[in-house]
């Protein structure tokens, strides 16, 4: 792997999927003798995967709903 002229890597799925490290995550990066490591910044309670999705996709809606009509949706009416 090689770090781009901007100073980026790419985090491979596997492990971005294994820490729960979605887009707009905040990292941590520490030194360790001669190596680097990353974990998920420590915010006091950590979030959850859904909470972390949740707020990415909150405000993002760009059609408001009656009760009357969200329900027959659901109804399939």
């Amino acid at each position: 792997m090689r770090i781009t002229s901007k100073g980026q890597v790419t985090i491979p799925q596997d492990i971005r999927e294994k820490l729960g490290l979605l887009p707009h995550c905040e990292v941590e990066f520490q030194i360790v003798g001669d190596s680097v490591r990353i974990r998920k910044a420590g915010s006091g309670k950590k979030k959850t995967r859904g909470e972390m999705i949740v707020d990415r996709l909150r405000g993002t809606g760009n059609r408001r709903f009656t009760t009357e009509e969200i329900m027959a949706m659901t109804r399939g009416d």
